[in-house]
């Protein structure tokens, strides 16, 4: 059975309602659940797969009720969790959600002493590492650089390097989270190097344009090509979906889409996830990616990050 491994940071997610606390001030009401880019990519990969595959969650978590709680239901979706490493005293770090009208999001952390941020620092970090370069599938995203200090970076693209090397697949996202880097030069050098150092590359325009990749489809993939990446899924939101590989024509996949969006909370994380569960099963890339955005259709029809499987997923 062939393996994906995720790589990154889980976090207690607090996001509205939509309903307010009565009196004065009408707060919003929170519901309490976890989240984070990866996790979310994890998750949907390990339902789009449905047991053709195996999905792993990589990451640090604190030895508290919160991270046994997110343990058990990482289980439930059928992650396998045997490279998640304890810290004992730590706890995951925490973010709250805010929706506009239009369904767009923003993001508020707390997140400094979380314990993914010292992977690389564990006891066991020598046989983890070891552990995730047997994978046939590595996953990461730029927020899973962004919370390494410079030696953690250093290991992950070692290991993605090593997966590549091996004959594997190496995949990245860009997800550029400005506030957890010192600057965009910055960041854009760490995310270079991580495309340098992958087979699938997915990043979204937005992201792109920010860092200086390029400012349509097209150029970003061409960008994405001269750093050697040899497949390229640029997403542009609800617009199409290029899928560009090097020495074939680029292909635009357009798909589901929804008209008025509930949530766009982790609408990439899930095209990435159904992406690369059907790219593990063998499927050509322009098919994957029209599962890709039909699973992100389903999500953003639905609040939060981590939304009730379609009727079609649902195991009962």
């Amino acid at each position: 059975m062939k393996t994906l491994i995720c790589v990154g940071e889980c976090m207690i997610e607090l996001s509205e309602t939509g309903q307010t606390v009565s009196g004065p001030g009408g707060a919003s009401l929170m519901a309490r659940t976890f989240g984070g880019d990866t996790l979310n990519t994890a998750v949907y990969a390990a339902r789009a797969l449905a047991g053709n595959g195996q999905v792993g969650y990589a990451t640090g978590l604190g030895d508290d009720p919160f991270s046994d709680e997110m343990l058990a239901a990482w289980q439930a979706e059928g992650l396998s969790t045997d490279l998640v490493l304890r810290f004992p005293g730590r706890l995951p770090g925490l973010y709250a959600i805010k929706t506009d009208g239009a369904g767009e999001r923003s993001f508020h952390y707390w997140r400094v002493n979380a314990p993914a941020r010292d992977m690389f620092k564990h006891p066991e970090q020598d046989n983890w590492a070891e552990a995730l370069g047997r994978a046939d599938m590595l996953y990461f995203s730029g927020i899973s650089l962004a919370i390494l200090d410079e030696d953690g970076r250093e290991g992950l693209l070692a290991i993605a390097e090593a997966v590549r090397e091996a004959g594997g697949h190496t995949a990245f996202d860009t997800n550029h989270r400005p506030a957890l880097w010192p600057d965009t030069e910055t960041a854009k050098s760490w995310m270079e190097r991580a495309f340098r150092a992958c087979t699938i590359g997915l990043p979204s325009l937005e992201d792109a344009g920010a860092l200086g990749f390029g400012s349509q489809p097209a150029a970003v993939a061409e960008t994405c090509k001269s750093f050697g990446v040899e497949e390229i899924v640029v997403k542009d939101g609800a617009g199409p979906s290029l899928v560009a590989v090097p020495g074939q024509p680029d292909v635009l996949v357009d798909g589901q889409s929804v008209d008025r969006p509930t949530d766009t909370t982790a609408a990439g994380d899930s095209f990435n996830g159904a992406y690369l569960a059907h790219r593990l099963m063998g499927e050509d890339p322009v098919s994957a990616a029209a599962q890709g955005r039909a699973m992100a259709a389903w999500v953003v029809s639905h609040r939060g990050a981590i939304v009730p499987p379609k009727p079609a997923e649902n195991p009962n």
